[in-house]
This record gives structure tokens, sequence and C-alpha cells, in this order.
């Protein structure tokens, strides 16, 4: 018998994403974002899932969009940061790939190389967020040198990302969205610029095209939830089980520094569990958890390969209970990884992407052909 700890990857549930996504901006291309490995669901299973629903898929670079390739996926893929070298534009061009330009070394090698088809082009500008991109009063210039050269690219959009689209603070976001609608009404453009926060909360940022990235994996990025997060059904469940039970008086410590010391006499149970799985060592005492469907919480620090939790009052729990990290209860009861972030400090990105290879994916729902 294997070890009980599993990620369950609930494919329909994906599909229901996606499609939520789409119908909150019926006027827009919804490119479903699979980098850093589907946020850590499985890129190809996730492909495969949502081939014939999405009409492309966006990674952050080559790496990610040869795996989807060497696995037969045949939709149209985009490179969200494009390429790190020119080097690179080979396997564009090879792989039929699209791309971000957000600096004036790409712009120069994509427009010196002659592919035998253009490539498709997103320009990226720099309305706030203050990573990548052009800024507003040079991308004019960079869109028109793109829009001269249609034996080199095509497709083109303008691309922006906006930095506080999950805030109930929409000041910021509302000026970034200025500058960049007001430089797309200038150059005629098309604009590639909602992400899920703005899909879900901001649908004046919905463009030709929208990039649902974290929501299709079912977590809510909204500061706070609205009616459409709150449709959002999880994907993976993070599972394993009860592996041994410890009966201790009260003002016995748990755990690496004792952290948590019982205070009154406990049942303590053993999960086979992890940071050496990818569960955050952050998590405080009293971080949820479901065993056997029920909520109870994490006593004691997070050791590699275990983690204690309390079941003082769950009595009828033992060896081999069922105990939900986040996600779905086979006995009833969901668990949100942004609750679970939320007492690790973090955020739900970070526990889904974390999750490390030893931890097997099971993937349920039928793969669409």
């Amino acid at each position: 018998m294997s070890r009980p700890l599993i990620a369950d990857i609930d494919l329909d549930a994906l599909r229901h994403n996606y499609r939520l996504a789409a119908g909150l901006a019926p006027g827009s291309l919804s490119v479903a974002v699979l980098k850093a490995d589907a946020y850590g669901h499985g890129a190809v299973a996730c492909a495969r899932a949502l081939s014939g629903e999405a009409p492309m898929f966006a990674v952050a670079a080559i790496e990610e969009a040869v795996a989807l390739r060497e696995a037969g996926i045949e939709e149209p893929i985009v490179l969200l940061e494009g390429i790190f070298s020119a080097d690179e534009l080979a396997q564009v061009e090879a792989l039929g790939l699209g791309m971000a330009i957000h600096s004036d070394w790409q712009l120069e090698a994509a427009l010196a190389r002659r592919p035998a088809r253009p490539i498709p082009v997103w320009l990226k500008v720099d309305s706030g967020m203050h990573r990548l991109g052009f800024p507003p009063e040079r991308a004019e210039a960079a869109w028109r040198a793109l829009e001269a050269a249609p034996e080199c690219v095509c497709d083109l959009h303008l691309m922006s990302h906006f930095a506080t689209a999950d805030s109930t603070d929409a000041g910021y976001f509302q000026r970034q969205r200025e500058c960049i609608v007001a430089l797309a009404e200038r150059l005629d453009a098309p604009t590639c610029l909602a992400n899920s926060p703005s899909i879900l909360a901001q649908p004046s940022a919905h463009g030709a095209i929208n990039r649902p990235g974290v929501m299709l994996y079912g977590a809510d990025p909204l500061e706070v939830a609205n009616s459409a997060s709150q449709q959002l059904a999880p994907v993976m469940s993070l599972r394993s089980e009860i592996i041994a039970v410890r009966e201790l008086s009260a003002g016995e410590p748990v755990g690496y520094g004792g952290r948590f010391v019982t205070s009154r006499p406990s049942r303590i149970g053993v999960v086979a569990c992890g940071y050496g799985d990818g569960y955050d060592r952050h998590a405080v005492d009293g971080t949820p958890v479901l065993v056997d469907g029920k909520r109870t919480h994490v006593a004691g620090k997070v050791s590699m390969d275990m983690m204690t939790v309390d079941l003082s009052e769950l009595p009828e729990a033992g060896i081999g209970s069922e105990v939900v990290l986040w996600g779905r209860s086979r006995h009833g009861g969901v668990l949100s990884v942004d609750e679970v972030a939320r007492f690790c400090d973090t955020i739900s990105y970070t526990l889904l992407t974390g999750v490390l290879p030893r931890v097997p994916r099971r993937y349920n729902g039928a793969v669409s052909d």
C-alpha cells in the first residue's frame, strides 16, 4: 500500500471554471493560462481537458510550450514572457507559437527574422505595474514598427497587467485601465488586459482577449469575494489520512520546538503530509483541515513528511480517517485553499504551485477528445 497523500484533480470543475470565465466575458476570447504546470495541477492533463473549450493556451516560457506540443496539444500557445534569447525564435516558429514582446531587444529580434509564417504578437505595455513592458510614451512607436512588418508578425494585440484588480479600492486599477485604453484607441488596437481578478470584478477591462489563470483552478483572487467568484469550484483536493494517534495529558508539547502545548487531555492525529510535499511550513496552530469532512486544525509545527492535527473533538476519527488539507471531502464539506493560505500568511497561488512532484496527481472527470 502506498503513502496515502494524493492530489485529486477534478477536471469537470476545471471546465466549469473555464465556462464561468468565458460566460462573464462573452465578447472576449478566453485564453486558458497553463503556466507553472497549470498552477500545480498538471498542464498536459488540463490542456487535454480544455481542448475544444479554450481556443488558445498561455504559458510563461518556451519550455512549458514544448512540453505541451510534445504531448500532442495542437491549440495555439502564447508565451507570456516572450523569448529569453533571439535563438528561441526558431523554436517559436517551428512550434507555431505566439509571444509577448516587452522590450527593445525582443522587438529588434522579431523584426530581424523572416519566418515562414508571421508570428502572433502581444505587445506588452507598462501601464503601472512596473515589471515588464514598454512605457506608454514608447509603445506607440513599437506598435507602428510591428504593424509595418506583416511578413514578420501578425495578430497584434496590446497587452498589459493590472497591479490592483483584486482590490476593493479601484483607484489605481482605473488609472492603469485608462492609460492602456487611451493608447489602444489611438492605435485602433485590440487588447488583452483582463486576468482572473479583472475578469471576475472589472468588466471594463474585458478586451478582445482575456486570460483567466488562477480562477480556472477554483481559487478566488479577489480581496473580497463577489457573486461571480463564489461560483468557482475547487479543482485540487489535497487529501491524506491519519497514520497515528497520540493520547496526551494537559501540558504536553507537540512537534518541533513544542510550539503547541495541550491545554487539556487531547487526542493528536499524525497526518502523512508535510513541507516535503509542498504543504506550507508557516501554517500556524489553528490552520483548518477537514477530518472525515469535519473541521479541526493544525496543532504543532509542520515537519517534512508529517503534520499533527487536533482530534480531541472528533472521537470517531482514527487511523485511516480521511484528511483534506484543502479542497473537497468525500464525506461532504469543502475547505477553501484561499482560507488555508490566509493562515499561512500567503496566497493560494503559492500553495497550489508548491505541491511537489512526489505527490501523485489523480485525475477525475473525462478528458475531452
